[in-house]
């Protein structure tokens, strides 16, 4: 084998190497959170991503679809903020997603997100009961397909959160195991 077959090999493992880090499993810097994997009970969840949303964004404006009759708009003091969740059932028995979220600043306010009707929201995160190996969203839904890969949680927050940060996404799984996650703002 040539010098130059040697180098570009080694070159290929070292960012196989740096890739496989990808999946991390630690407590992250909130600059690290997005594909951080957390369990809470049985279930292993992965926050694809977090960010505030612009009600008026072409591709904001569907996630805010099937909000409950009599729902405000955010006032000059409150934003729409999604949080896009991926969850996994790692053992062998059908077990349940977690329903229960809220998110908690430094101030220790929580926060609950708002029922979507996912009838009308293809996005909005839905409790499930997820076989072996199951995964939610499941496959070939507008959820997975779309651009967060991930169902949608969906908060009105104040705007002081931004003076109140680090933020910390906490689940709750039926079994009452708990995760929680850094949310980046």
């Amino acid at each position: 084998m040539s010098a130059r077959r040697l180098r570009i090999i080694a070159c290929a493992l070292g960012v196989a190497v740096a890739l496989a880090a990808c999946g991390q499993t630690s407590s992250p810097t909130s600059v690290l959170n997005n594909g951080v994997y957390v369990d809470a009970g049985p279930i292993t969840y992965q926050l694809q991503v977090s960010r505030e949303l612009n009600p008026y964004a072409t591709e904001d404006r569907q996630y805010l679809a099937g909000l409950p009759a009599g729902t405000s708009q955010p006032n000059a003091n409150e934003l729409w903020y999604g949080v896009f969740l991926w969850a996994k059932n790692q053992t062998n028995q059908e077990q349940p997603t977690a329903s229960s979220f809220t998110i908690l600043d430094s101030n220790g306010d929580h926060f609950s997100p708002i029922k979507l009707d996912p009838s009308v929201n293809g996005y909005a995160w839905t409790q499930q009961t997820l076989g072996p190996s199951g995964i939610e969203p499941a496959p070939n839904t507008t959820a997975s397909l779309g651009p967060t890969q991930g169902g949608l949680l969906l908060f009105k927050l104040p705007t002081s959160v931004y003076s109140n940060r680090p933020l910390t996404l906490q689940i709750v799984a039926p079994d009452g195991g708990k995760g929680e996650i850094s949310l980046d703002l």
